[in-house]
C-alpha cells in the first residue's frame, strides 16, 4: 500500500495567494475561536479494498496456509484468508495476471503476468511487497509451474520451450528444454505454446510438457531427452496426473478426456466424450466445446473424481457455464450464473504423490467466487463471508456514516439475518487461513449502497471488515410489468426504472428516505414487527416551475382543481382518493398531463422486520412534459419532513400527516430579490399557477382540512400537487416565468436544487432566538433559507401543520453549493437535530413514551451578536457567514481550475474540517472556522463519473468511493490512522508446520517403487548447468528485499515471535530426535539380546539337529 507525500501547507499564509483564506475586516469575535487542527493530523493512504476482484483472470490456493490468491486483468492481486483477513496490492505495470503460484506454506507467491514478467511477493509482511521481478526480453510466457517444496520454477514459452528460474535469486538457469529437442521428428510443424508442465508425482525426474498442438512429452531430465511423446489430434487445453504417476489425463478442444498410460504412447487408454451425444453406429460422438481445464483427484476409499468446465455439446445455445463433476458413475452438471474463469480443488494434502482426498472446489466466476462441498450429497455451495456481492445489481449511488449510534448496527443486523438464504454447506468456510488485526477501531461504520435493480444495502464497515446487514427491495413498492411491451408509455428510463439515484438516512432515528430515477422518492421507518399494509399511501406531486400558460387538464372537462387566487389549498389536496393512478388525466391533444412513471402497486404488502413503506412520493408528467430528475434529498426526523427539488424547484412533504406543504419553483424562493435573469417564455393555452405552499398564514381553512387527515397505513392518499397562489404583489414579482418545454441552451443555464440542510438557526437577520429552518443550496452559488414553525408536541404535531416563511438569500458563492453545516459561538459542530427511533408499529401509549423530540435548547441571540456560523461549500469556494447578521468572516477559494465534486463538513479526533475532493485528482481540507488549507494531495484524477457519483467523505477521517463496478475502496485521511494501520490490518502469514510425508511403505521402501526424489541443485545449477543468456530476460530486484522472504517486517516483536517461534520447533524435533534416537537404542539392546540368546540355543548342536 502505497503512502503519499503530502504538502504540508503553513498557517500563516499570505492573503495574496488565490487559495489563501481571507478573513473578512469588522468580524474580529472569532479570533477567540481556538482550532486545534493542524497539518500534522492529515495524511492521506488507502486502507482496504472491498467486493469482487474486477475482471479477474486467475487464481491460486495454498492448501497449507489455507490463503487464496486472485489476478486480474488490470494487475491487481487480491489475497483473502478467514473472513475479515483480505488484501490488496497492485502490480506497477498493470498487465493482466496470467497465473499464480504459491510457495506452499512459506508465505510467497509467484505472479506471471501478461507482459512476460514474473514477481516473487512477500506474503510474510502485512502489506505484501514484491521481493524481485524477471523480465523476459525475447519470449513470451504461456505456463508456469512451481513443484511442491522446490525452488526451481518451470516457465514455459509461446515458442515451446521451457527455462527454469531460482525463486530464491530469481535468476535463470542455464539448463533450457528446447521444443525440437523435446518433439523431435514426432511432428513436421511447430507444437505450439506449451500449455501445461508437471512433474510426475512419484518421480521429480521426470517432467510432463503439453504442447498447444496435441502433443505431451515425458522428458526426462537428468538424460536430458524424452522418454515417451503422445499424440492426439485435437488440441490439448489442460493435463492432470493420477496421484501415482502411472497414468494422467489430458482434456481437448472438441469437448474429450483421453487417459494416457505412462508407458504406452501409442495411443490413449480412454477416450470419452462427457457431454457428447453417443452415436449408434459406433462412430464417434459429436464434437463438443472445449474442456477448458480438467483435474483427476483420487480417493483412498472410493472413486477418484474427474472435475472439468466447459465440454458442453454445442446444441446447447444459450445455456450458463457449467462445472460438472464426475464421480464414479455418476455425473452432476452445476450451472454457474456466470462464466466460468478457474476453479481449484481443494484437497487434504499438499503432497502430490499421496491419496488427495478432495473435498472441495473453488470456482472463480467472471463476476463471483464459488466454493462448493464434494463431502455433501447434491453438491451444497458454502456460504461466502467475503463482501462480494457489493455488484450484485451494480451500485448507482453510495453513502457513508462513520460514528453511528451504537444500537443501530446490531438493531439492522437482527432484521438482516432473517434474510439469509437456506441451503449451505453445513461445514465452515475452508479459506480460513491468516489472522485479524490487533488494533480496531472503536466507532460503529455503516455504508448504504443504492443500486440499479431499486434495492439498497446495509454494510456494517466497523473495524476494517465490511458485512452486509441488511438489503432493502424498494420496487416491491411497484407494479412491475411482465414484459417490455406492457411497459407503460409514461416511462422515462429505458431500463433499470427503479434506480436509486440519491440517499438519505438518519442514523439515530433510523428513518430513511430514497430517490429513485423514475422521478419517485420512498420514505421509510423501521420496525421490527411485521405489517401488512392493505394499501400503499400515496402522493402525487405535480412540479411546473413556470406560471407561463400550460395546458391544463380540467380544459376537458375535468372538474377544476385549481385554488383561485388568494384562497388556500384546495381541500381535495388532503382527501384520500382511490388508488388507481391518473394515467386516464390526459389534455385534450393527446399529451400525458398528472400521470406518474410509475404505478403503485394495488395489492396488499406484506413487510417484514425492517424498513417498511411510510409514504411514496412521485412526481407527475405535466402536459406531455416528464418529470424532471431529483437532484437533491433530505429528511429530518425531528420536523418530520422530508424536502426534495429539481431543476424545477422544491417542495416540502410532510410525511407524518402525508400532505405537501410547499411546492416553489427557484425564482420564487427570491421573491423579489431575484439575481438571476430569468428569460421569459411563450404562453400556452391556459394559465396555471405552480407555486403551492401551505405555510401558517394560510388561514384556518387549511388547518381545518389537514386535522381530517387519516394515519391508518389502510387508507390510501394520492393527493395532486396543485398550486397554491399567494397575494398579487408576490404573483407579479413571480412573473418572470418559463415554459417548461425548454431549449438545451436554457437547461444547462437552469438554477438547479444541489443540497439542503435542517437546522434550528437564526436564518433572518432580525430573529433573536433559533427556529427551524431549513437552508438551500443552488447550483447558481445561492444559499437560501426557510423558516419552519414546527408544533412542539407530538399531539399538536399530527393535528396541526407546518408553518413555512421564505427568508431569500443569505449567502452567495461562485459554483454550484455542495454542502452546509453549523457551527455555534465555539466553532464546535452543531449536531443535526433529531428524533430517537421508537417502534412504528407499537401501541400509541408506548409510543409516546420513547418519543422526544428535539431536546437541544435553540440557541438566542443578544442585539447586535452573532452567535452561530453557517460554513457553505461550493464547487469553487468555500465561506463562513455569521448569523443572524449574515456577515461573511471567511472565503476561500478552493479551486480556480478545476472544481469541487465532493465536499462535506467532517468531525475527526481532533477538530473539525471541511474535507473536498475535486474533478483533477486533489483532496483537501480545510480547518474550520478560518478555512486554512491543512491538506492537499494529488490522490486520484478522475477517470469514471463512477467515482464521482460515489465518493463520500465521512468523520474520523475516512472516506471511500467505488474504483470498479465491483469493489469499494476505503482511504483515510487521518494521520492517526496512517500510523495505526499496520496493526488494525490482519496477517496473512501465520506459521503453521508443514504436514508430514505420506509414508512410503515397508516393501516400496524396501524394493523401490516409491516416490524418486532429485537433487534439482545439480542438474540446474550454476555448475552444472552454466549461465543463462543475459539478453533472454531481466533481473529486477524488488522493494522488499530479500531478507524480507525469511522473516516478517512489522517491527522488532514480529521478528522477537517468529525467533521464539522457530527455536519451540528446534527445541520440538529435537526432542523427537532424541525420542526417537532412544527407541532405536532400545530396539537394537532387543535384537542384540535375541541374537544372544539365538547363539547359546544352537551354539552346541550339529547341523543335522537343527
Amino acid at each position: 500500500m502505497k503512502k503519499f507525500n503530502i504538502r504540508k501547507v503553513l498557517d500563516g499564509l499570505t492573503a495574496s495567494s488565490s487559495s489563501a483564506a481571507s478573513p473578512q475586516t469588522g468580524n474580529r469575535e472569532n479570533d477567540m475561536i481556538q482550532e486545534t487542527l493542524q497539518s500534522e493530523h492529515f495524511q492521506l493512504c488507502k486502507t482496504l479494498r472491498h467486493g469482487f476482484p474486477y475482471q479477474p483472470s486467475s487464481m491460486a490456493f495454498d492448501p497449507v496456509q489455507k490463503i487464496l490468491a486472485i489476478g486480474t486483468q488490470s494487475g491487481a492481486l487480491r489475497l483473502f484468508g478467514r473472513a475479515g483477513v483480505e488484501c490488496y496490492c497492485q502490480h506497477e505495470s498493470g498487465s493482466a495476471v496470467i497465473q499464480l503460484e504459491f510457495l506452499v506454506n512459506e508465505g510467497a507467491l509467484v505472479s506471471a503476468l501478461a507482459d512476460d514478467s514474473i514477481h516473487l511477493w512477500n506474503l510474510r509482511q502485512k502489506l505484501p511487497a514484491i521481493l524481485h521481478s524477471l523480465k523476459f526480453n525475447r519470449e513470451r510466457i504461456t505456463f508456469c509451474h512451481l513443484p511442491f517444496q522446490s525452488k526451481w520454477l518451470y516457465v514455459g514459452t509461446e515458442r515451446g520451450n521451457i527455462h527454469i528460474v531460482n525463486v530464491e535469486s530469481f535468476t535463470l538457469s542455464g539448463y533450457v528444454i528446447m521444443w525440437n529437442k523435446a518433439i523431435e521428428l514426432s511432428s513436421k510443424t511447430h507444437p505450439g505454446p506449451v500449455v501445461h508442465i508437471s512433474d510426475n508425482p512419484m518421480d521429480e525426474g521426470k517432467l510432463l510438457i503439453g504442447f498447444e498442438c496435441g502433443i505431451v512429452v515425458l522428458w526426462d531430465l537428468k538424460s536430458k531427452k524424452a522418454d515417451y511423446r503422445y499424440n492426439y489430434d485435437e488440441a490439448i487445453h489442460s493435463v492432470d496426473w493420477h496421484h501415482e504417476g502411472k497414468q494422467f489425463v489430458c482434456s481437448h478442444s472438441d469437448g474429450t478426456l483421453t487417459t494416457w498410460n505412462v508407458r504406452a504412447p501409442a495411443k490413449p487408454a480412454q477416450i470419452i466424450t462427457p457431454h457428447g451425444k453417443q452415436a449408434k453406429d459406433g462412430k464417434k460422438p459429436e464434437p463438443c466445446k472445449p474442456i477448458l481445464k480438467v483435474e483427476y483427484k483420487t480417493t483412498r476409499a472410493g472413486d477418484p473424481f474427474m472435475i472439468l468446465s466447459g465440454g458442453l455439446s454445442y446444441d446447447t445455445v444459450g445455456r450458463r457455464a457449467c462445472l460438472t463433476v464426475m464421480h464414479g458413475k455418476s455425473t452432476a452438471v452445476l450451472e454457474m450464473d456466470y462464466p466460468i474463469v478457474d476453479f481449484l480443488t481443494l484437497c487434504e494434502t499438499p503432497y502430490p504423490n499421496d491419496f488427495q482426498e478432495p473435498y472441495a472446489v473453488v470456482v472463480l466466476l467472471e463476476k463471483d467466487l464459488v466454493v462448493i462441498d464434494l463431502a455433501q450429497t447434491g453438491y451444497p455451495i458454502y456460504e461466502n463471508p467475503y463482501p462480494l456481492s457489493i455488484h450484485e445489481s451494480p451500485v448507482t449511488c453510495c453513502e457513508y456514516f462513520v460514528d453511528c449510534p451504537a444500537e443501530v448496527i446490531p438493531a439492522i443486523y437482527s432484521v438482516g439475518s432473517r434474510q439469509k438464504r437456506q441451503g449451505f454447506s453445513k461445514k465452515e468456510w475452508p479459506i480460513s487461513g491468516g489472522n485479524w488485526g490487533q488494533g480496531a477501531l472503536s466507532y460503529p461504520e455503516v455504508i448504504i449502497t443504492g443500486h440499479a435493480d431499486g434495492s439498497v444495502k446495509f454494510w456494517d464497515a466497523s473495524s476494517l471488515m465490511l458485512q452486509v446487514l441488511y438489503k432493502l427491495k424498494t420496487a416491491k413498492v411497484f407494479e412491475k410489468p411482465r414484459s417490455k411491451e406492457e411497459r407503460s408509455s409514461t416511462d422515462i428510463v429505458d431500463e433499470d426504472p427503479f434506480a436509486i439515484q440519491i440517499l438519505s438516512w438518519c442514523p439515530e432515528s433510523r428513518v430513511l428516505c430514497v430517490a429513485g430515477v423514475s422521478a419517485h422518492i420512498i420514505v421509510y421507518r423501521f420496525s421490527k414487527q411485521e405489517v401488512t399494509t392493505e394499501v400503499v399511501q400515496l402522493l402525487e406531486v405535480r412540479m411546473q416551475c413556470e406560471l407561463n400558460e400550460v395546458d391544463s387538464p380540467e380544459a376537458a372537462g375535468e372538474q377544476s382543481a385549481v385554488s383561485t387566487p388568494g384562497t388556500s389549498s384546495s381541500p381535495q389536496s388532503s382527501l384520500p382518493q382511490s388508488h388507481p393512478s391518473t394515467s386516464s388525466n390526459n389534455s385534450s391533444d393527446g399529451l400525458r398531463d398528472n400521470v406518474p412513471c410509475l404505478k403503485v402497486r394495488s395489492s396488499p404488502l406484506k413487510q417484514s422486520p425492517g424498513y417498511q413503506v411510510e409514504l411514496v412520493i412521485q412526481l407527475v408528467w405535466v402536459s406531455g412534459e416528464p418529470p424532471q430528475p431529483i437532484t437533491s434529498l433530505s429528511v429530518n426526523s425531528a420536523y418530520g419532513l422530508v424536502v426534495f427539488g429539481n431543476g424545477y424547484g422544491l417542495a416540502v412533504v410532510d410525511y407524518i400527516q402525508k400532505t405537501l406543504l410547499l411546492n416553489v419553483s427557484t425564482a420564487e424562493l427570491y421573491g423579489s430579490s431575484d439575481p438571476h435573469y430569468r428569460q421569459p417564455r411563450s404562453p400556452r393555452k391556459a394559465r396555471q399557477p405552480s407555486a403551492g405552499f401551505c405555510d401558517g398564514n394560510d388561514g384556518p381553512g387549511a388547518s381545518e382540512e389537514r386535522c381530517k387527515s387519516p394515519t391508518s397505513a389502510k387508507i390510501s392518499r394520492k393527493i395532486s400537487m396543485i398550486a397554491d397562489q399567494k397575494d398579487d404583489a408576490r404573483d407579479n414579482s413571480f412573473s418572470r416565468s418559463r415554459s417548461s418545454s425548454v431549449t438545451s441552451i436554457d437547461r444547462e443555464s437552469r438554477e438547479v436544487i444541489t443540497s439542503f440542510y435542517f437546522c434550528d438557526s437564526l436564518s433572518k437577520k432580525s430573529e433573536m432566538v433559533a427556529v427551524p429552518s431549513l437552508w438551500i443550496g443552488t447550483s447558481q452559488g445561492s444559499m437560501l433559507a426557510i423558516t419552519l414553525t414546527v408544533p412542539s408536541t407530538p399531539e399538536q404535531r399530527m393535528q396541526q401543520s407546518v408553518g413555512i416563511s421564505f427568508c431569500g438569500s443569505v449567502v452567495s458563492l461562485k459554483g454550484g453549493i455542495l454542502c452546509m453545516a453549523q457551527l455555534d459561538s465555539s466553532g464546535t459542530l452543531v449536531p443535526h437535530v433529531y428524533e430517537p427511533w421508537y417502534e412504528p408499529n407499537a401501541p400509541e401509549e408506548e409510543r409516546e413514551q420513547t418519543r422526544k423530540r428535539r431536546p437541544t435548547s435553540p440557541p438566542s441571540s443578544q442585539e447586535n451578536q452573532d452567535c452561530q456560523y453557517a460554513v457553505v461549500c461550493s464547487m469553487k469556494q468555500a465561506k463562513v457567514v455569521a448569523l443572524p447578521s449574515q456577515n461573511c468572516i471567511y472565503k476561500h477559494n478552493i479551486t480556480e481550475t478545476s472544481f469541487v465534486l465532493r465536499a462535506d463538513v467532517v468531525t475527526v479526533s481532533a477538530g473539525l474540517c471541511i474535507a473536498c475532493f475535486c474533478a483533477n485528482g486533489h483532496i483537501m481540507t480545510l480547518s474550520l472556522p478560518s478555512l486554512r488549507p491543512l491538506l492537499d494531495v494529488n490522490y486520484l484524477p478522475l477517470t469514471d463519473m463512477r467515482i464521482a457519483r460515489t465518493f463520500c467523505f465521512s468523520n474520523q477521517g475516512q472516506a471511500l468511493y467505488l474504483t470498479s463496478a465491483t469493489e469499494i475502496q476505503r482511504i483515510t485521511y487521518s494521520q492517526e490512522t496512517c500510523d495505526n494501520l499496520q496493526e488494525m490490518l490482519g496477517e496473512l502469514f501465520t506459521p503453521v508446520e508443514t504436514p508430514e510425508a505420506p509414508n512410503r511403505g515397508f516393501f516400496k521402501g524396501l524394493f523401490g517403487g516409491g516416490a524418486q526424489s532429485l537433487d534439482r541443485e545439480d542438474l540446474f545449477g550454476e555448475t552444472a548447468s552454466g549461465k543463462a543468456s543475459r539478453s533472454l530476460a531481466q533481473h529486477i530486484p524488488g522493494p522488499g528485499g530479500m531478507e524480507g522472504m525469511k522473516g516478517a517486517a512489522s517491527g522488532v516483536v514480529g521478528e522477537l515471535a517468529r525467533a521464539r517461534i522457530a527455536l519451540d520447533e528446534r527445541g520440538q524435533k529435537l526432542g523427537e530426535l532424541e525420542e526417537r534416537t532412544a527407541a532405536m537404542m532400545s530396539s537394537a539392546d532387543s535384537f542384540s539380546k535375541h541374537a544372544h540368546d539365538m547363539m547359546l540355543k544352537y551354539k552346541d548342536k550339529k547341523w543335522y539337529q537343527l
